[in-house]
C-alpha cells in the first residue's frame, strides 16, 4: 500500500490511471465478502419481511431494527473500535451502504444515521464527545439526525438564520431558530445542528433531544420514503453546553461541507445498490410475463432496456468503489494521531469533493433511469402499489434533491476544479493549453490500434479528456472569474467531467479483469464498456459543440468545431449485439450480471 500512487482529486482529467492501482469489486477480500453476506442476511431477515410496516412509520419497529443493525456492527463501520465501532475501511462501508440502500425507507434512516448523523462527531468531535456519543450511535441505542437546511438556507447553507449566543454564566450557548426537512427528526436522540454564534460565526453543535427548548414539528407528507421521519426541528432558547461545540467556533462549514462530501459518495453507493435491485426485479418479471406466446424478456426492446440498466449500473458501481479505494488510500497514509485531527480529516475528505459530487449525480440519475425502466417493463403492474416498482419509483425521486441538489453538484464540480487550479493543486489549465497546441490529428480513423479488446475505447476516453480540457480552458479564458455565473456552460462542462469519470472507471475495471483473468472472463464487462463509450462519445461532442456555439462565432467557431470533429472522430460500433449478449446473461441469471 505504501508504494501505491495516491491520486489527487480531479487528477483523472489530466492523468491516465493504471488499472491495478484502481480498486474494483473484484478486489474484495474475504472480510469484505463476509461483511456483504452479513448485510444481505440482515436485509432478508429484518427489512424485507417488514417493508409494509416500515412504510407506516412504526417508530418502535424502526428503532428496533436499527438496534439490531448496531448489534451486527452495521452502524459502526466508520466508527473506530475504541468508541464502539468496527473501524473498517471505506470499501466495507460502501458494501454496507450499497446493500442496505436497496429497499424500503429504512435505507434512509440508516443512511442519515450512519452518515451525516454520526460522521461529524467521528471526524470532527473531540475525545470527550467521541467517548460520550459514538458508542450510543454505533450500537443503535441512539438515532442520529443532521440539522442544516432552513427555509431561507437550502443550497445556500451558510445563509443560516439560526443563532447562538453565550449565556451570562458562560456555561451554555442559547440557540434560536428552525431547521426544516430533517430526516430522523421524530426519532433522533442527537442532532448535529448548525447555528451562527453571535449571528456571524457558522458553527456546529451536538444537541440532545432532551435539552431544554428543543422540539419537533409535524411530520411532512411526502411523495415517497414514507417510512422515514421528516420534520422541522425547532429551537427556542435551547441550552447547549459549551462543551458540545463541534470542532471550532466559526469552522462549521468545514464540518458541513466535508461531511456532505462523504454523504454524497454514500448516497451514490446506496443508489447503485437500488439500481441492481431494479435490474433483478425487472428481469424476473420479464421472464415470467408471457405475451404472444413468448416471455417478454425475449423481445429485443425489453432486452435493450435490461442491458442499458445493467450497463449504467456497472459504471456507477465501478466509480463508487474506485472512489472508496481512493478514500482508503488517502486516509490510510495518515497516522493514528493525525486521523483523529478534525483539520487533517477535513483535508483528506475535501481532496475528493469533485469525485463525491460525480458519484452522487451519476448514481442517483442512474437509479432514476433504472426505476423508470422497471416500471415500464412491468407496464400497468408497475403503476400499482402492490408491486415494488411503484415504491421504488416514488422513493428514488428525493435522491436528486438532498445532499445538495444535482444542479448544485454540477456547479460544484467545475468550481472546485478551478479552485484547485488557483491554489496550484491541479495543473489543469496548462494541460489544456498543451492540448490546444497539439496538432488535431487524433481521429480514430487516423490511428493504428493494438489488437486488444478495448484499444479504441481507451483512445476515445483520452480524446474525451482532451475535449473537456480544451472546452474548460477556453471557457476560463473567456469568462475568467465570472465563469461561475455562466451556469449553462458550467453544467455542460460538469456533464463532460461526469461522463469521463464514469467511462474511465468502467474501462479500468474491465482492463484489470482482462489483465488478471483473460479477455474471455471479461466478456460482459468488455461489452458494457464498448456500448457505453459508443453511446457517450456523441454526447460529449454535443456538449462541447453547444459550449463553443455559445462562446464563439464566425471563423473562430468554425475552427473550434473542426478541431472538435477531429478529436471526437469515432466510427460507431454494432451496439445491438453486445447489448443482446448482456441481456441474455441477465435473463439467464435473473439478476445483475457483473
Amino acid at each position: 500500500m505504501n508504494d501505491k500512487r495516491i491520486y489527487s482529486g480531479g487528477e483523472f482529467l489530466i492523468a491516465d490511471a493504471i488499472p491495478d492501482e484502481v480498486f474494483s469489486p473484484e478486489d474484495f477480500t474475504d472480510e469484505h465478502r463476509m461483511i456483504g453476506d452479513t448485510a444481505r442476511d440482515f436485509v432478508l431477515k429484518e427489512i424485507q419481511p417488514n417493508i409494509e410496516k416500515l412504510d407506516e412509520k412504526d417508530h418502535v419497529l424502526v428503532l428496533g431494527i436499527l438496534a439490531k443493525a448496531g448489534d451486527l456492527g452495521l452502524l459502526g463501520t466508520d466508527v473506530p473500535e475504541k468508541y464502539g465501532g468496527l473501524g473498517l475501511d471505506k470499501v466495507s462501508t460502501t458494501i454496507v451502504s450499497e446493500t442496505l440502500g436497496r429497499r424500503s425507507s429504512f435505507a434512509i434512516v440508516y443512511g442519515v444515521h450512519t452518515g451525516i448523523g454520526t460522521m461529524p462527531i467521528t471526524y470532527f468531535g473531540n475525545e470527550e464527545q467521541k467517548k460520550k456519543y459514538l458508542p450510543k450511535l454505533a450500537s443503535g441505542e441512539w438515532c442520529g439526525a443532521y440539522c442544516l437546511t432552513e427555509a431561507g438556507a437550502g443550497s445556500d447553507a451558510l445563509n443560516a438564520g439560526t443563532k447562538a449566543v453565550i449565556s451570562e454564566d458562560g456555561r451554555h450557548y442559547i440557540l434560536n431558530g428552525e431547521k426544516i426537512f430533517i430526516t430522523n427528526a421524530g426519532w433522533a436522540s442527537s442532532f448535529v445542528v448548525y447555528a451562527k454564534v453571535d449571528g456571524e460565526k457558522f458553527t456546529g453543535f451536538i444537541v440532545e433531544k432532551d435539552f431544554p427548548g428543543i422540539s419537533t414539528g409535524a411530520e411532512e407528507k411526502k411523495m415517497g420514503v414514507h417510512g422515514s421521519s421528516t420534520r422541522p426541528v425547532i429551537m427556542e432558547d435551547t441550552e447547549v453546553p459549551v462543551e458540545n461545540v463541534l470542532f471550532e467556533i466559526g469552522k462549521g462549514h468545514k464540518i458541513a461541507f466535508n461531511v456532505l462530501n462523504l454523504g454524497r459518495w454514500k448516497l451514490g453507493a446506496a443508489s447503485m445498490g437500488g439500481s441492481k435491485d431494479c435490474v433483478t426485479g425487472a428481469v424476473k418479471y420479464a421472464n415470467s410475463r408471457v405475451q404472444f406466446n413468448a416471455p417478454i424478456s425475449s423481445f429485443g426492446m425489453i432486452k435493450s432496456k435490461l442491458a442499458d440498466m445493467a450497463i449504467r449500473t456497472y459504471m456507477a458501481e465501478s466509480m463508487v468503489y474506485r472512489l472508496a479505494g481512493m478514500f482508503d488510500d488517502k486516509l490510510g497514509i495518515l497516522g493514528e494521531e493525525t486521523r483523529t485531527s478534525g483539520s487533517e480529516n477535513a483535508k483528506a475528505i475535501e481532496e475528493y469533493a469533485v469525485e463525491c459530487s460525480i458519484a452522487k449525480v451519476y448514481g442517483t440519475e442512474c437509479l432514476d433511469m433504472c426505476v423508470d425502466e422497471y416500471v415500464q417493463i412491468l407496464g400497468g403492474y408497475g403503476f400499482c402499489a402492490d408491486y415494488p416498482a411503484e415504491r421504488y419509483y416514488r422513493d428514488s425521486r428525493i435522491n436528486r434533491i438532498w445532499e445538495g441538489t444535482n444542479e448544485i453538484n454540477r456547479l460544484l464540480i467545475p468550481r472546485t476544479l478551478m479552485r484547485r487550479v488557483m491554489q496550484g493543486r491541479l495543473n489543469l489549465l496548462s494541460e489544456a493549453e498543451a492540448v490546444s497546441a497539439e496538432p488535431m490529428e487524433h481521429s480514430q480513423r487516423s490511428i493504428q490500434f493494438p489488437d486488444t479488446p478495448l484499444a479504441i475505447q481507451e483512445h476515445m476516453v483520452k480524446m474525451s479528456k482532451k475535449i473537456a480540457l480544451i472546452v474548460t480552458g477556453e471557457a476560463v479564458k473567456k469568462y475568467q472569474e465570472d465563469l461561475i455565473k455562466e451556469q449553462e456552460v458550467v453544467a455542460r462542462i460538469a456533464d463532460m467531467v461526469i461522463e469521463i469519470f464514469a467511462m474511465e472507471s468502467g474501462l479500468l475495471r474491465a482492463l484489470k479483469i482482462i489483465s488478471r483473468d483473460g479477455k474471455e472472463m471479461a466478456g460482459h464487462q468488455i461489452a458494457a464498456v464498448r456500448v457505453y463509450v459508443d453511446e457517450t462519445i456523441p454526447r460529449i461532442e454535443c456538449l462541447a459543440r453547444q459550449v463553443f456555439a455559445y462562446m464563439e462565432e464566425g471563423e473562430m467557431l468554425r475552427a473550434r468545431l473542426a478541431d472538435l470533429k477531429k478529436l471526437a472522430g469515432y466510427q460507431p460500433i454494432d451496439a445491438v449485439s453486445p447489448r443482446r449478449a448482456i441481456a441474455d446473461r441477465i435473463i439467464e441469471l435473473e439478476s445483475y450480471p457483473f
